[in-house]
């Protein structure tokens, strides 16, 4: 009973913590095999062209393009760079977590989840504090409306990103498990002081402020569209609609996830029961799917924002009977205010 932390950590596999308390049966193993491939395909089948199609009106027909759109623009980028990665997860888990595809896909499969993640957070908080100053400050928000701040913007959040997610490359691990090559996620990889310490400053500063800063903007934003005449006007109730579904997505997507792994990896650290271990770890696993379902917040988020997206839309994918005849013109393109 006096193993410590730091003699835990030194094992390669979170199961053999509660193997203190008897043998303990891999009871995820199913819950992974079936749970995560499902939903990781419907993310893929769903998204995957959701995210091509935003990506090709963006370029193809919203041009010139505001602030906002260059950030929903990076947005778009980085969410199909991540659903690019999700095949790989799908083979993963439904080959009973038989890693064929070597240690560096390994890491960089696992980067790029988490690079996607920190990265959406990011432009969502940049795009929220931009919306903020839009509706609060309409009269001093004019410099803000400027492209080259977006685009500065953009250039910070992916240079932000990935100075948070370059230590994941270090410390995921692979492993030799049931005679499989395993490929493990950052809960369960070695090395588990640095990780607990690496995680609980990673989600303070990369989850933990933006999460304040966006509940702040959307709740001034809320209050405000609340007060003085017209409060039921299409207007208003677009961007209420656009404020909850943002509050929505942080707060359902990304904050069960943090909440989690945090969990998940202090359990690593404790003697606890296989039962307790189970129940944690699988409630893990189901919340990892809800952070990648921010890809289908956000396909809501670029049709909410509206900017004439509806009609450009019609138009990459041909559905013409819906468009606006005022919109066809200038070769089919979208113009924008």
């Amino acid at each position: 009973m006096n193993k410590g932390p730091s003699n835990l950590a030194n094992t390669s596999d979170a199961h053999n913590y509660p193997a203190a308390f008897g043998n303990c049966t891999d009871e995820k193993f199913l819950l992974k095999k079936h749970y995560l491939p499902i939903i990781y395909s419907i993310i893929f089948l769903v998204g995957f062209p959701g995210n091509a199609i935003a990506i090709s009106t963006y370029i193809f027909k919203m041009r010139p393009w505001k602030s906002s759109t260059i950030i929903m623009m990076n947005l778009a980028c980085t969410d199909l760079l991540y659903l690019t990665s999700l095949p790989f997860l799908i083979h993963y888990y439904a080959n009973d977590e038989d890693w064929i595809f070597g240690d560096f896909m390994c890491k960089f499969i696992r980067f790029g989840f988490h690079f996607n993640l920190y990265s959406s957070i990011l432009f969502l908080t940049c795009f929220s504090i931009f919306r903020y100053f839009v509706i609060i400050h309409p009269m001093s928000s004019f410099s803000i409306h400027k492209t080259r701040w977006a685009i500065v913007a953009c250039i910070a959040v992916w240079i932000i990103a990935l100075v948070f997610v370059i230590p994941m490359s270090f410390l995921i691990t692979s492993t030799q498990k049931r005679n499989r090559s395993a490929c493990l996620d950052l809960t369960s990889s070695d090395n588990l002081i640095s990780i607990k310490w690496y995680n609980v400053i990673l989600t303070v500063v990369a989850f933990c402020l933006p999460l304040v800063v966006v509940t702040i903007c959307y709740m001034m934003i809320i209050y405000n569209l609340t007060q003085g005449p017209h409060t039921q006007s299409s207007h208003k109730q677009k961007a209420r609609r656009l404020a909850i579904l943002l509050l929505v997505v942080f707060y359902t997507c990304f904050l069960p996830f943090h909440i989690l792994r945090l969990i998940r990896i202090e359990s690593r650290l404790l003697l606890i029961s296989c039962h307790v271990e189970n129940q944690i770890h699988a409630a893990y696993i189901v919340s990892r799917p809800l952070a990648a379902l921010n890809t289908f917040g956000n396909l809501l988020l670029y049709a909410v924002i509206g900017d004439n997206f509806q009609q450009a839309i019609c138009s990459v994918i041909g559905c013409k009977t819906n468009c606006d005849p005022q919109e066809k013109g200038n070769n089919g393109s979208v113009n924008r205010s």
